[in-house]
């Protein structure tokens, strides 16, 4: 009997090797689900793949998100954002998010995205997400989420 091989494991974004590595990129491709019935991508498919982006960096940062919420510690809720849009992506456009931390703070980080489509920038967007209790309030996030923050904010050094 043949073994069965693992599954491959999902696609992960990187930081960026070839410059201070600051920035975190995320490839990504726009499907059919993601457009409208003109064929550009709907404007709230864009948050998803910001969110995405932004999971990722984190993951790849070791902060757990998951881990605190289980444990009870608290979530990231999204207090503002701010997009501009500039040109339209398109069905089976290959797109580039790249994901800046700007600033952290005792309870909450700030976060710069832009999308694009080989030279071209499609989207900009600046996030605030805060830390928050399981009832609502905010609160300090973890001190080894700061310092993972500071570290990328620094290009990996601490």
């Amino acid at each position: 009997m043949t073994a069965i091989l693992p599954y491959p494991l999902p696609y992960q974004g990187q930081f960026a090797s070839n410059e201070d590595g600051t920035r975190h990129l995320f490839a990504l491709r726009v499907y059919y689900e993601d457009t409208d019935f003109s064929g550009v991508v709907y404007h709230a498919r864009y948050l998803h793949f910001l969110e995405r982006a932004r999971s990722d960096m984190l993951a790849l940062a070791g902060i757990g998100q998951r881990a605190a919420h289980e444990a009870g510690e608290g979530a990231y809720a999204i207090t503002a954002m701010n997009i501009q849009f500039k040109q339209a992506a398109r069905f089976d456009d290959a797109l580039l998010v790249i994901s800046t931390v700007e600033k952290v703070r005792a309870a909450g980080v700030e976060i710069h995205q832009c999308i694009r489509r080989d030279d071209q920038i499609l989207l900009t967007a600046q996030v605030h997400a805060a830390f928050v209790s399981p009832s609502g309030r905010a609160r300090r996030q973890p001190q080894n989420w700061v310092a993972a923050y500071q570290a990328i904010i620094n290009g990996g050094e601490n």
